[in-house]
């Protein structure tokens, strides 16, 4: 039997003989139907409504935040955030190089230029010591820390636990609190995944969540900005509000804003979704132990496990494979011409058209990575095939 022969089989060994499979699909029952049809018969849709306060406070006990402002999606948390934070335009943003486009996106729509960095091997997200080196090199100045390699202010450091695996994210904030640098953990992919006890996205000044459709718990589209800091939550929801001052009738704006909120159907949707997530992080690991064993036998195939010390959601299951980019792509051609909906990591974003033309440090473990990382069918009903 061939490698990619071997790779095709031991997938379909854990998922089952269905002819497609999907990478990670929603589940969808009941629960939600009867949520969203009570939010259509209340005839709040839109960014008011009893359900959005509801999600915002059962996300914020789960993960244990001081508050959790609902928003449009993970982009427009993380701007938010961003400006939230201090960064202003001009300023360099340190972000990792292997990321989803949207980390990158969000500090352009901020005003600021993402400076990108290289990744860690052993969690997958921002290497530590890579900002280390970048923060060690940059001169104090009256306006804040300089980047030596762009002269240009370094207004925060975006975090972001990849695949659900989290980071180094407790020494990150330490380092950049010596250099008093904020932190905005991007956990767009992480919802479930904790540090010795503690969510993920709660250890910076602020965190966002994502529930697009292929996250762990969806509402269609939308985020969240995570914070214990009470001004920052009142900023937030002010910001993401269009700035709207209270009153009973008058449309009076104190400022340039953000009409950024998460409707009320969408947030129906993510009740009933929290509801059921200790389900779904149950089903995901009882899946990511399945392919844990599955693959434990194959050649030149390793499982990438949770790093020690955590406990991840394993939003995405993903395996290394040996032989670079060639051997990469030949099982990610077999296994989609298998009807299993496998993908790479993202094209790293430094080279990535709009940010090709920015400095950036040496990304040679980011390199590495994408070149030998494939995410598998991750959805958490697989668990019962």
């Amino acid at each position: 039997m061939s490698a990619t022969e071997d790779f095709v089989r031991t997938i379909r060994d854990v998922v089952g003989d269905e002819p497609f499979v999907g990478l990670h699909v929603p589940h969808i029952a009941d629960l939600e139907k009867q949520r969203v049809q009570e939010c259509l018969d209340s005839t709040f849709v839109s960014s008011v409504g009893a359900f959005v306060t509801e999600f915002e406070r059962g996300i914020a006990d789960f993960t244990g935040a001081g508050h959790a402002i609902a928003v449009s999606n993970g982009t427009s948390a993380l701007q938010v955030a961003l400006g939230l934070a201090g960064v202003g335009a001009g300023d360099d943003v340190i972000v990792p190089t292997l990321s989803f486009v949207a980390t990158a996106n969000a500090v352009a729509h901020a005003g600021a230029r993402p400076y990108f960095v290289d990744s860690d091997e052993s969690t997958l997200g921002l290497s530590v010591e890579a900002v280390k080196e970048v923060l060690r090199a940059a001169r104090v100045t009256p306006e804040g820390l300089v980047n030596a390699a762009t002269d240009r202010r370094i207004g925060a450091i975006v975090p972001m636990h990849t695949l659900g695996h989290p980071m180094c994210i407790a020494e990150l904030v330490a380092v950049a609190g010596e250099y008093g640098v904020p932190v905005v953990e991007d956990a767009a992919e992480s919802l479930g995944s904790t540090v010795g006890g503690r969510h993920t996205g709660t250890f910076g000044l602020l965190g966002i969540l994502s529930f697009n459709g292929n996250k762990i718990l969806t509402t269609g589209g939308g985020g969240m900005i995570l914070t214990d800091d009470d001004e920052l939550a009142r900023r937030a929801r002010h910001l993401t509000t269009t700035a709207k001052l209270p009153h009973r009738w008058e449309f009076e704006h104190d400022e340039i804003a953000y009409n950024y909120r998460m409707p009320n159907l969408n947030a129906a949707l993510g009740v009933a979704q929290l509801e059921r997530l200790p389900r779904f992080l149950a089903d995901k690991r009882r899946l990511a132990a399945r392919y844990q064993q599955a693959f434990a036998e194959t050649a030149d195939v390793e499982f990438l496990t949770e790093p020690v010390g955590t406990e991840s959601n394993y939003w995405l299951c993903g395996v290394r494979v040996s032989g670079g980019l060639s051997a990469r792509d030949g099982l990610l051609e077999a296994a989609n011409d298998a009807g299993l909906q496998c993908r790479p990591f993202w094209n790293l974003l430094h080279t990535q058209v709009p940010y090709r033309h920015l400095p950036h440090a040496a990304v040679p473990v980011a390199e590495a990575l994408h070149a030998s990382v494939v995410c598998i069918p991750s959805s958490p009903a697989l668990a019962a095939a």
